[in-house]
């Protein structure tokens, strides 16, 4: 699988070990930033290039997910989302990876680097990655809604108020 990370100077440590982790089991890592460190960086390009990078791949039919982090990790969550058709969760623990594949499809995660220590941080993502996305018509319908608002403005027939 092709993954596709970003980051700010406050992961900048962890994207390392994040790249080499993911590589060694076997996925192709597109690192979208920082190279090097820099106190003042602003994590919004970075994130929004990994997450277009995961939606140029999907529609392209290349299997791809994302994995976007900084301090706290909302921030670079609000950048991924920016991005049509990205699907970015925060993710804190075990469940919340789980649940943001199994129930949202969600295709990129983001996760605070300062709030967890790396081996949890890395557990977080692996199961993020291994777990399918379980296609149950109810979580079918609610995601064409964000995408059907995403791209429209409304969801038919649901009361979006303007």
């Amino acid at each position: 699988m092709r993954i596709h990370i970003a980051t700010d100077h406050a992961g900048l440590d962890f994207s390392r070990h994040l790249f080499t982790h993911l590589t060694a089991a076997g996925h192709t890592v597109i690192d979208h930033g920082p190279q090097t460190y820099d106190a003042l960086d602003d994590y919004p390009a970075f994130c929004i290039n990994a997450a277009q990078g995961v939606v140029d791949d999907q529609s392209e039919g290349i299997e791809a997910l994302g994995v976007v982090f900084g301090g706290s990790g909302n921030g670079e969550q609000m950048a991924a989302n920016k991005v049509t058709g990205a699907r970015a969760a925060l993710v804190w623990n075990l469940s919340t990876a789980r649940l943001a594949r199994e129930h949202n499809d969600a295709n990129v995660i983001s996760i605070g680097a300062r709030q967890h220590t790396i081996e949890d941080a890395t557990s977080f993502i692996d199961a993020f990655i291994a777990e399918p996305f379980s296609a149950e018509e109810r979580h079918v319908r609610r995601i064409a809604q964000l995408a059907e608002y995403e791209t429209t403005g409304d969801i038919a027939g649901k009361g979006i108020e303007r």
